[in-house]
């Protein structure tokens, strides 16, 4: 029994520590600016009384010191932060699915380059897991400590739901997070009927949703006879691979079914961040924060 749990716990901490070499480059870029400037604090909050130096901001004077010590001072500022982050996390069966890597797997990579960016910027990070239901809600704090837990109890997290229910954790997490925070919604997004209550979220959040996809999930290879299998049913179907007709078919359906998602998310005004499991998860994440610093600035 020791042995098990000691070498459990070496697992553990060598994985996360392979995830934390993976994305310091990922962190490290996020912080010098994109992060940092595209979510702000609450506002500014008062630091201290300095010498005026040239080039400071006449505005910024404190007469009452001025006049008392017959020298120019100015009011220093800081950014007050106290920002909540949130990874809310699918960890139903289908992300379980991927060609080269899982959607699963990516997400653990995109979900600890956030929290990160977050610790180093003093932000709180909190989480939650869902399936069919809500896994497990850990409240935001801050701290090393709290977001390697953070991150063990998302890699060796055991749902209990195959399924995925999108609009139970949306719901839970409106009545539940009552300070405006940040979500980030790392999904495959395989799921019906959550529109509303990701618009109820969103009025009270700044909701990013991350949606995740595998190459095979629009395009399968000419194999002929296969049994596929839906991992959240267990439901099976036999299906010839052969015919181009069907492939093509296949490959419609997929792509018309992400852009009715992609359609949602403009109608409820989201920036969806569109991640491939054959392709480097950073590219798509810096994107939308260059986006989102663009459009602050403009």
């Amino acid at each position: 029994m020791y042995d098990a749990k000691r070498d459990a716990i070496k697992e553990l901490i060598r994985r996360i520590r392979e995830i934390e070499i993976k994305t310091r480059g990922m962190v490290e870029g996020l912080i010098t600016g994109e992060y940092h400037s595209i979510f702000r604090g609450r506002g500014i909050e008062f630091s201290e009384v300095r010498g005026y130096l040239p080039g400071d901001d006449v505005r910024a004077i404190d007469w009452n010191v001025t006049a008392r010590f017959n020298a120019p001072f100015v009011k220093e500022y800081v950014e007050e932060r106290d920002l909540s982050v949130y990874i809310v996390f699918d960890v139903s069966a289908s992300n379980d699915f991927g060609y080269q890597r899982s959607k699963k797997e990516v997400g653990y990579d995109i979900a600890a380059s956030i929290m990160f960016a977050a610790l180093r910027n003093n932000d709180n990070v909190g989480l939650c897991l869902f399936s069919d239901r809500v896994e497990k809600f850990i409240p935001p704090r801050k701290g090393r400590k709290h977001v390697l837990k953070l991150l063990r109890e998302l890699i060796f997290c055991e749902s209990e739901g195959a399924s995925t229910d999108i609009h139970a954790v949306l719901s839970f997490l409106s009545n539940v997070v009552r300070k405006r925070s940040i979500m980030f919604i790392i999904s495959d997004f395989i799921a019906a009927d959550f529109e509303q209550s990701l618009k109820r979220l969103k009025a009270r959040h700044d909701v990013i949703p991350v949606c995740i996809t595998d190459p095979r999930e629009y395009e399968i290879p000419d194999i002929g006879y296969i049994y596929i299998e839906d991992p959240e049913t267990g439901e099976q179907m036999l299906l010839n691979t052969s015919g181009p007709a069907f492939r093509e078919r296949y490959r419609e359906l997929a792509d018309n079914k992400h852009e009715e998602l992609r359609a949602m998310m403009k109608r409820l005004k989201l920036d969806m961040v569109d991640v491939k499991t054959d392709e480097p998860f950073y590219i798509p994440l810096r994107r939308f924060f260059m986006l989102r610093k663009k459009r602050l600035s403009g």
